[in-house]
C-alpha cells in the first residue's frame, strides 16, 4: 500500500503543481510516515433489513436512519462496517512535529488524513477479494448526509473497536484516536453506481476552486 502525493495536497487545498520546496518536504515527511505507520483496520458483515425507521443491521443493534442510508443500500441485502486507524503512533509522532514546527505539522497532519483513507481503500479491496461475486457500494460515514454522526459509537460498538483497534469515541462524537474512521459499504449481487464520489455528488461543486479551473480534486 502506498500513498499517493496528491492526495495530502489535496487535503491542504493545494491547486496546480506544487513548488519544488513544498513537494520535497510533504513527500519527506510522507515517506517516514508510511515507513513508521501502518493503518489498521476491522470491519464485520451484517444482514440489511428494511424496516419503518430505517435500515436495520441485524446483529449490530444499530438502525442506520434517513434518505443517504437507504439510497446507499437500496439494492443491497448486506453492508459492511468498517473501522480504521492509524492508532496512537501517529499522535505521538505528530506532537513531536509540532514542538519543532508547526508549518511542518501541518503538511504531516494532511499526509495522516490521506494515509487514513488509504487504510479504508486497503480494506475496501479486502473485502472485494473476500466477496468476489458481490459489488461494493462507495463507503460513507457517520455525518456525511443525514446519517448520524452518533452512529460513530454503535459501529465501534458492534466491530469491538476499543478492544481491538484501541479506537474510542469522545463525548463530542469525535474519533480518538483522531485518525480514525467508522463507515458503512453496502454489498449487492448486481453492479451499484457511483452515488457519492465525483463532482455530481459532492455539495461544493458550485463553488469549487477545481471546477473554476476546469480541474477536480480527485475524490
Amino acid at each position: 500500500m502506498k500513498l499517493d502525493i496528491a492526495e495530502p495536497l489535496r487535503w491542504l487545498g493545494v491547486r496546480g503543481e506544487p513548488d519544488g520546496a513544498l513537494l520535497a518536504e510533504i513527500t519527506g515527511l510522507a515517506d517516514r510516515l508510511t515507513r513508521t505507520i501502518t493503518p489498521r483496520w476491522v470491519w464485520r458483515m451484517f444482514h440489511v433489513k428494511r424496516t419503518f425507521d430505517g435500515e436495520e443491521l441485524e446483529g449490530a443493534g444499530l438502525a442506520l436512519t434517513g434518505e443517504t442510508a437507504r439510497k446507499m443500500l437500496a439494492d443491497c441485502d448486506w453492508a459492511i462496517l468498517l473501522a480504521c486507524t492509524l492508532g496512537a503512533g501517529f499522535e505521538a509522532m505528530l506532537r513531536a512535529e509540532q514542538a519543532r514546527s508547526m508549518a511542518r505539522a501541518a503538511l504531516l497532519d494532511a499526509c495522516g488524513s490521506a494515509w487514513a483513507e488509504a487504510g479504508c481503500d486497503g480494506a475496501e479491496r479486502e473485502i472485494a477479494a473476500r466477496f468476489p461475486g458481490l459489488f461494493l457500494t462507495d463507503r460513507f460515514s457517520p455525518g456525511y448526509g443525514d446519517l448520524p454522526l452518533e452512529l460513530q459509537r454503535g459501529i465501534c460498538a458492534a466491530l469491538d473497536a476499543g478492544r481491538r483497534l484501541g479506537v474510542q469515541v469522545t463525548d463530542s462524537l469525535m474519533m480518538n484516536p483522531a485518525k480514525s474512521v467508522t463507515a458503512v459499504i453496502g454489498l449487492s449481487d448486481r453492479p451499484q453506481p457511483a452515488r457519492i464520489r465525483g463532482c455530481g455528488f459532492c455539495k461544493l461543486r458550485e463553488s469549487c476552486q477545481y471546477r473554476k479551473e476546469g480541474k477536480t480534486c480527485g475524490a
